[in-house]
């Protein structure tokens, strides 16, 4: 009789607290979102160059004339202001000081010439009251400047001052264009938003045979020591509005045609639109 097997004991049942259970893991520590570099902003566009000579209409008390003769230097610089000399001191006391830089640098430059000239309407250029001969240069201009043309508070009414602003741009545009040299811009600059957008630059330069060959951005501190002046002169105790701190736009008008007319050969690149937005 074969001997008979051992029953073999029953192993006893793991208990929970002896059941080996997985390691929890630990959730990695968040780490901080990734820092990117600070885009470089893009330097303010000057559209003058040492070579060019221009024309600067309008100005307020001569800060911008003043500061574009200290730093971007043109080979000839003519600043003109609608007023007589002592209505301008009158409206803005400032201009004194500009004014004075600026003739002392007439009598020690040769060079780089700079003149002033007060009494000059803008829209009779070249002509009587628009400052005649003095404003008709052999070479004509490269670059005729209005910065922010207004025509003043003739009225309270919108409609009325937009077609006043419209009319001040027109005529400056017609007696800008016959001073121009070969290539000549006409630069103008306004605030952006209403009233000023309902002026419609654009289309009154094309209503004179001008097109907007680009617009871009106006950056005051382009210019170190601009000021806004108004123009009706300063505001009593200073006042919180300040003109260089608003959105303002500047555009580069050409005469149409001037590829032809210089006998360009081939044409600029467009890209659908007359108008190269910078910002």
């Amino acid at each position: 009789m074969g001997k008979s097997k051992k029953p073999r004991p029953k192993s006893k049942p793991h208990s929970l607290s002896t059941r080996h259970s997985k390691p929890r893991l630990k959730a990695a520590p968040k780490l901080p979102p990734k820092q990117h570099p600070a885009a470089t902003p893009a330097p303010p566009t000057i559209p003058f160059t040492a070579h060019d000579r221009i024309l600067l209409v309008g100005e307020g008390d001569f800060s911008f004339a003043h500061s574009l003769h200290t730093h971007h230097p043109p080979s000839f610089l003519l600043a003109t202001t609608i007023d007589t000399r002592p209505t301008l001191l009158q409206k803005h006391p400032q201009a004194e000081s500009y004014l004075r830089v600026l003739e002392a640098k007439k009598e020690e430059e040769e060079e780089k010439a700079v003149k002033v000239l007060c009494g000059v309407d803008g829209t009779k250029l070249g002509r009587v009251g628009g400052g005649g001969k003095e404003v008709r240069v052999k070479e004509g201009w490269d670059r005729v400047v209005f910065n922010f043309p207004h025509v003043g508070g003739k009225s309270t009414d919108v409609n009325r001052q937009v077609r006043s602003n419209q009319e001040l741009l027109v005529g400056f545009f017609r007696a800008a264009m016959p001073l121009l040299a070969p290539g000549g811009q006409i630069i103008v600059t306004v605030f952006e938003g209403e009233p000023y957008e309902l002026w419609n630059v654009r289309d009154l330069a094309r209503h004179v045979g001008l097109k907007v060959g680009r617009s871009f951005r106006f950056q005051s501190e382009a210019y170190p020591g601009y000021k806004h002046a108004r123009t009706l002169g300063n505001i009593e105790g200073g006042g919180g509005w300040k003109g260089e701190e608003r959105s303002a736009r500047s555009y580069i008008l050409e005469v149409n045609g001037i590829e032809e007319n210089l006998g360009r050969k081939g044409k600029r690149k467009r890209s659908g639109s007359d108008d190269d937005e910078e910002d």
